[in-house]
C-alpha cells in the first residue's frame, strides 16, 4: 500500500479484510475510507479502476474469479495460483471477462536487474551462452514466517517464481529443463534449496538457477540481493553485490552501481525489493491508462508457472523436462 501511495494519481476507496477489526486497523493506517469484510458486498457497493489482491496463492483464485465476475480489473500477488491448470483457469476467467489482468512479479523490476538487461540487449558481451542467476542465503525465513514450515512446496513456487521469471525475462522461453530439490531444514515439509538448469535463448545459453534458504552461514550474505554472471560470446557481465553490475570485454572491466531508490517506508535491509514495488506498480498504472503495454500478465506469469511445476516434475522423476 506505501507503494501505491508514491504514485500520483492513484488512491485506494476500499478495503477487504476478513478479520474487520484488522482491516479497521490498517485502513486508519493508510487513510482508506471504506472497510469490507465481504468481498462481494466491497464490489457492488464501490466503484474501483481495478483490485490489488494481496493474500495466498490457495485464496487467491477465489478473488480472482470473483473480481471477473463483476468486470473489474486484477492486480494478483504470485504465485498467482496453486497448480497449472488452475492458473490456466484465472487466465481464461479475466480473458473471457474482457478485464485485464496482471501479476505483481516485481523481482524484474529492481533497479539492478532491470538495467542489467539493458546490458544484455546491448549485445555488448555477444551471444550468451552461459549464465547463473543466484538467490542463496542464510536469511532465518522459518524463523520470521513460521507458517512457510507447512507448505508442501517452498522454494521453488515462492523464489522460483521471482528467479525463473528473470530467466525468461533476460534470455526468453527454455526449451527444456532439468531440476534437483533438498530439504535441509528437518522440521519442514517442502524444499529449501533447488538448482534448475534451462536451456534458454533458442538453445544458444544455458542458464543455471540457484534458489536456497538453508538457514546456514555465508562469509558474504548478500540477502534479499540476486546476483547474476553471464558469459557470452565477447565477454562477461554480471550483478554484484551492492548493486555493482561490471561489464568486462577486450577493452578492459566497466564498473557501476546502480541501487535502489530510497523509500521513507521502506525497511534499509529489504530496500531492494520493496523499491522495485513501486516500479512495478507504475508499470500497472501506465497500461491501465494506456501508455504502454503491461509485462506481467496472467498469461504471461502462467509460463512460469508452468516453469515452477515442470521443475517439480524433473526433481521427482530426475528426467529432464522437454518444454513448448
Amino acid at each position: 500500500m506505501a507503494g501505491w501511495r508514491e504514485l500520483e494519481g492513484v488512491k485506494c476507496v476500499a478495503l477487504f479484510n476478513r478479520t474487520r477489526a484488522r482491516g479497521e486497523a490498517f485502513a486508519r493506517d493508510f487513510d482508506i475510507p471504506h472497510v469490507y469484510d465481504d468481498p462481494e458486498e466491497l464490489l457492488r457497493q464501490e466503484e474501483v479502476d481495478f483490485v490489488d489482491l494481496c493474500t495466498n496463492p490457495f485464496t487467491l483464485p477465489g478473488f480472482v474469479k470473483l473480481s471477473a465476475a463483476h468486470g473489474v480489473p486484477v492486480i494478483s500477488q504470485k504465485p498467482m495460483a496453486p497448480s497449472v491448470a488452475i492458473g490456466e483457469e484465472l487466465v481464461k476467467a479475466c480473458a473471457d471477462a474482457g478485464i485485464p489482468y496482471y501479476i505483481h512479479e516485481n523481482w524484474r523490476w529492481q533497479t539492478q536487474l532491470r538495467q542489467f538487461k539493458s546490458v544484455l540487449d546491448s549485445g555488448d558481451i555477444g551471444t550468451p551462452f552461459r549464465a547463473r542467476i543466484t538467490h542463496v542465503s542464510g536469511y532465518p525465513v522459518f524463523i520470521n514466517e513460521p507458517t512457510l514450515n507447512d507448505l508442501e512446496n517452498f522454494i521453488l513456487t515462492d523464489m522460483g517464481t521471482h528467479i525463473l521469471d528473470i530467466a525468461r525475462f533476460y534470455f526468453g522461453e527454455p526449451e527444456r529443463l532439468y531440476c534437483q530439490i533438498h530439504r535441509v531444514h528437518p522440521n519442514i515439509k517442502g524444499e529449501d534449496v533447488a538448482t534448475v538448469m534451462l536451456l534458454a535463448n533458442g538453445g544458444k545459453t544455458t542458464v543455471t538457477c540457484e534458489m536456497a534458504y538453508p538457514e546456514n552461514y555465508y562469509e558474504h550474505d548478500v540477502w534479499p540481493q540476486s546476483l547474476v554472471f553471464v558469459e557470452g560470446s565477447k565477454g562477461t557481465a554480471e550483478v554484484g553485490p551492492d548493486y555493482w553490475i561490471r561489464v568486462t570485454t577486450k577493452d578492459g572491466t566497466h564498473s557501476r552501481r546502480y541501487p535502489p531508490v530510497s523509500y521513507s517506508w521502506a525497511n534499509p535491509d529489504h530496500r531492494a525489493v520493496e523499491a522495485s514495488i513501486v516500479t512495478c506498480h507504475a508499470s500497472f498504472l501506465r497500461a491501465f491508462r494506456g501508455e504502454g503495454p503491461p509485462e506481467t500478465t496472467g498469461a504471461d506469469n502462467l509460463k512460469t508457472l508452468q516453469l515452477v511445476f515442470a521443475c517439480y516434475d524433473s526433481a521427482r522423476s530426475g528426467k529432464v523436462i522437454q518444454l513448448g
